[in-house]
């Protein structure tokens, strides 16, 4: 049994605690977090970005989703923590495991309220409840882990400039007031980190893949305080600050404040925490609904459009030397998914504006591109020969905004009947939804099925969503918009950014995923129309060729065809001028007409 373990059992003998909960999760609700909150994977030793850790008195149990069952069964031995699959249809939730496993006794189950959303952790403490269990909040993990914690990242934070964002902070502000104020709050709490540099057009080095600033916000209609360790304000932010009318305040003073907020609050009960809901007084009018920022956010204005179409053409330049240099030399020596991950992060590098990935990059080669989260180590990479498949997910942040691409390519022998099948039903629901229209009010759910058709016709599926938000030098995964079969409330609106990425995995063979990043945009209105409806339709604004020698034409439209050629001819204009002659021709080859 793993020592840390051993010590929170102490600790929870003290506080009469039958079991604890550990998430994977972070005070500000983040996707990605700095190492001083990875409190499960220290516990644990699994170091995957999902999961929950469940320690009773005589049992300790992680909970984690497919994506990961392979590297949690390597990580968790010998550790005497169960794996709990809790992808599988047969495996219960963590509240119907504590409940059935606490037999109707009267038992209490501790939790770090900072580390649980006001609406997860009020829907723990209900279905406990049901069953007798009592949630106590208290934070055990700070107890015992007092040695080589890392600390809270105090990097500078920097300003991000008008000329990227298109919209002041002062414009932002304002529009938030106004939305409060229809609200009927007199303030409101912004604990999602995106959120908070969205708002403040600030940015920083905190989070990995993530150009966000650890901090709190607490708008109000005549002030705003940021909360921020103080040696991350140079002279020039703080001048920022104060010409904006933000007010600074120590990140470690948040409690202080909210103790003293005698006024109607909004707040997001999906992202503000639970110990910072607890810190408000009695009296306080409470509002929970969703953040006003997360929508606003998402709707991209021109600038921030034009960004990105900027960040796309930096970005297949890269990548263009990066499957050129696959094709021509690579193989000239031994190679790993992990060195080709390096190669391509090199001329990611010479990019204009680039400062770092947007997220992990995943490389994988045959049957581990059928892992569809599948992370290379220089440990535990494979081989990588000049033959077979190769699927290649990845992104960059750049100061003009964040890209997210997959493309899956042949690396040499005889391709499989199969292969180019799967290949092809993947590449026609991916041209389905980039094509299709849409009016306003249209859910992204209501769109899922256009990229799964054809594979459904097969009696083929894939389990992630079919398209994800994703933010303007932010979060490569942003809401609240999405493409998935679960239903969303969400509508698509102009300015929305989304992946489109259907795939087909067959174990220890393959994985084949397309992605492109799209943006919705507002149609013409149609002389034909006769019900006066807008509709939508999608900019696609990645740039980088299909590998076609996988397409198996016969089962294509004339259509789908010509879709492919006027891509094709897109990418070659906008990303040819950027490159060397050689280069130049190589891309012209691939973007030959088919």
């Amino acid at each position: 049994m793993k020592e840390e373990i051993v010590r929170l059992r102490e600790e929870m003998r003290r506080e009469g605690l039958w079991a604890y909960i550990v998430p994977g999760t972070d005070p500000h609700a983040s996707e990605y977090m700095p190492a001083h909150w990875e409190e499960m994977q220290w516990l644990s030793g699994f170091n995957g970005e999902s999961g929950t850790v469940v320690v009773t008195t005589d049992e300790a149990l992680l909970w984690t989703d497919s994506r990961y069952y392979l590297q949690a069964d390597s990580e968790l031995a010998g550790s005497g923590i169960g794996l709990m699959r809790e992808s599988d249809i047969d495996c219960p939730q963590v509240s119907e495991w504590l409940s059935a496993a606490a037999g109707g006794q009267q038992a209490v189950v501790g939790v770090n309220p900072a580390m649980w959303s006001v609406n997860a952790y009020k829907e723990l403490r209900d279905r406990l409840g049901e069953n007798g269990i009592t949630l106590k909040s208290v934070d055990l993990i700070d107890r015992i882990w007092t040695m080589g914690r890392p600390v809270i990242p105090a990097q500078p934070l920097y300003e991000y400039e008008y000329k990227y964002t298109g919209e002041n902070a002062d414009s932002k502000l304002s529009r938030i007031r106004k939305q409060m104020k229809d609200a009927g709050a007199d303030a409101m709490i912004v604990s999602a980190l995106d959120e908070i540099a969205w708002l403040l057009n600030i940015r920083g080095r905190d989070v990995e893949y993530n150009p966000v600033v650890i901090s709190y916000v607490v708008l109000e209609q005549e002030r705003c305080t940021l909360f921020v360790l103080p040696e991350k304000v140079t002279a020039d932010t703080a001048a920022y600050f104060k010409n904006i009318g933000v007010e600074l305040r120590d990140y470690n003073e948040i409690l202080a404040y909210l103790q003293g907020l005698h006024v109607s609050v909004l707040y997001d009960g999906a992202r503000l925490n639970e110990a910072l809901y607890e810190a408000l007084p009695q009296d306080c009018r409470k509002i929970n609904r969703q953040s006003p920022i997360l929508v606003l956010k998402s709707r991209k204005n021109e600038v921030e459009l034009d960004g990105e179409r900027k960040a796309m053409r930096q970005d297949a330049v890269a990548l263009t030397r990066f499957f050129k240099w696959l094709e021509e030399d690579a193989f000239r020596e031994p190679q790993t998914e992990w060195t080709l991950m390096e190669k391509l992060h090199a001329f990611r590098l010479r990019g204009k504006h680039f400062v770092e990935e947007s997220f992990g990059t995943i490389a994988g080669y045959k049957g581990n591109g059928a892992i569809v989260h599948y992370a290379a180590t220089p440990q535990s990479c494979a081989e990588v020969k000049p033959e077979g498949m190769l699927l290649l997910d990845s992104g960059g942040q750049y100061f003009d905004g964040t890209t997210d691409i997959t493309r899956t390519v042949w690396l040499g022998g005889d391709i499989p009947e199969q292969a180019k099948l799967d290949y092809t039903y993947v590449m026609k629901g991916h041209i389905a939804l980039a094509r299709s229209r849409f009016p306003l009010g249209t859910r992204g759910n209501q769109l899922d099925a256009l990229a799964k058709q054809y594979m459904w016709q097969a009696g083929i599926t894939y389990g992630h969503g079919t398209g994800h938000g994703v933010g303007h030098f932010l979060g490569c995964h942003e809401g609240p918009q999405n493409i998935r079969t679960d239903m969303n409330p969400t509508v698509l609106r102009p300015g929305n950014i989304c992946s489109d990425e259907p795939g087909i995995y067959r174990t220890g063979e393959w994985g084949i995923r397309i992605e492109n990043l799209v943006a919705v945009q507002e149609m013409p209105a149609s002389p034909a129309a006769t019900t006066g409806d807008r509709f939508l339709s999608w900019e696609t604004l990645t740039l980088c060729y299909y590998d076609t020698t996988l397409l198996k034409r016969s089962i294509m439209t004339q259509d789908e065809i010509e879709w492919i050629n006027a891509y094709h001819k897109h990418v070659a204009e906008e990303v040819c001028p950027l490159l060397n002659e050689d280069e130049a021709a190589w891309l012209k080859n691939k973007c030959q007409p088919i």
